[in-house]
């Protein structure tokens, strides 16, 4: 048997496990769904329709909303809005979700906040409705709420 062959057949074996522990690998968490819409209401910011879209990595989550419904009285640099968004979970207790993170927007555009980190646990089933976005823009609080439950259902982590 010549070196070439053995290395080869070496290297097709090393590839064959691989490819044997990828399929036994546990698949990541996944929360699902990945959208959900809520009306929520926002003072001054106005009211409305907004869409909150989920990511998760192990324990790891962000939730990012944006609305064309709730509009910025005035014009906002990336990055100046401090948002605090308390999700409820059917578990009892809440999960936060916050930071400093956001497109600039004019005077008069859609409000998009996020994606904003938090951390999650198996099993959480978290809803907009019974939790809160609170953004301080220039030291003013402004906190969204919502009187209804989100669709098409809780994100489940």
């Amino acid at each position: 048997m010549s070196m070439k062959r053995l290395t080869t057949g070496a290297a097709l074996a090393a590839g064959a496990l691989a490819a044997t522990a990828l399929a036994f690998a546990p698949s990541a968490a996944a929360v699902t769904p990945t959208t959900a819409t809520v009306t929520a209401s926002c003072g001054i910011f106005g009211g409305g329709a907004a869409t909150l879209t989920a990511t998760q990595s192990g324990t790891a989550a962000t939730l990012t909303l944006t609305s064309s419904a709730i509009t910025t009285p005035l014009a906002l640099s990336a990055n100046s809005i401090a948002s605090t968004l308390t999700m409820a979970n059917s578990h009892g207790g809440n999960v936060v979700f916050s930071g400093t993170v956001n497109p600039a927007m004019a005077a008069g555009s859609a409000v998009t906040v996020g994606p904003l980190p938090g951390t999650v646990a198996a099993g959480d089933s978290l809803d907009f409705h019974g939790g809160s976005l609170k953004m301080v823009i220039f030291g003013i609080t402004v906190t969204c709420t919502s009187s209804a439950a989100q669709s098409p259902g809780p994100f489940v982590f």
